[in-house]
């Protein structure tokens, strides 16, 4: 279906020279001089590679319906992810790189959004924070304030990020998937 440049939301999806691309931000600018544009910042659905394109408000454009479902993680080999479609029960194999970074953030068993195109995933969206539990951290000493406050620790995903002192493994935390910073503990 053909729209005009007027009806473009984020989160779109646009067929452009035979590729897919959802739309991550839109801005419509309208200079004193000349005429109005739009300014879209894309994703590429395949590649997950991102780009900024400008067209013009008498551009037209091709929309893809894309469907958001519900996806558990179940397991992997090698390069390829299932997930089983928590409506229609039916496995779906995602290759690594459409993942991307939110890899080291994949628990066993999570849920995650799913956005299809013909049951195709083109991209996975990981929970915005997930609890997790500290499998390897070094003490952190009473009185060291010689560092930052923060120390490494691994939780049970394999990720490594950065901790506050007082925590210890075995703790839970909660962990922001987005920038992969630590949250807070989590009380049992």
């Amino acid at each position: 279906m053909t729209i005009s440049i007027n009806q473009i939301t984020s989160g779109m999806g646009l067929n452009i020279n035979g590729d897919i691309y959802v739309i991550l931000e839109y801005h419509h600018v309208k200079p004193g001089k000349g005429s109005a544009f739009a300014r879209i910042k894309l994703r590429n659905a395949k590649t997950q590679q991102v780009l900024e394109r400008t067209f013009k408000s008498s551009d037209k454009l091709e929309d893809v319906p894309l469907e958001e479902r519900r996806l558990q993680y179940m397991y992997n080999t090698d390069d390829e992810y299932h997930f089983m479609d928590n409506n229609s029960f039916e496995e779906r194999i995602v290759p690594k790189q459409v993942i991307g970074d939110g890899l080291k953030f994949l628990q066993d068993n999570a849920e995650v959004t799913g956005l299809c195109y013909h049951n195709e995933v083109l991209n996975i969206n990981l929970p915005t924070f997930i609890t997790a539990e500290v499998t390897h951290t070094d003490l952190g000493l009473k009185g060291d304030s010689s560092r930052s406050g923060n120390k490494p620790a691994t939780i049970d995903t394999g990720a490594t990020i950065q901790v506050p002192l007082f925590i210890n493994t075995g703790e839970k935390i909660r962990v922001d998937t987005r920038t992969g910073e630590y949250v807070e503990r989590v009380k049992e």
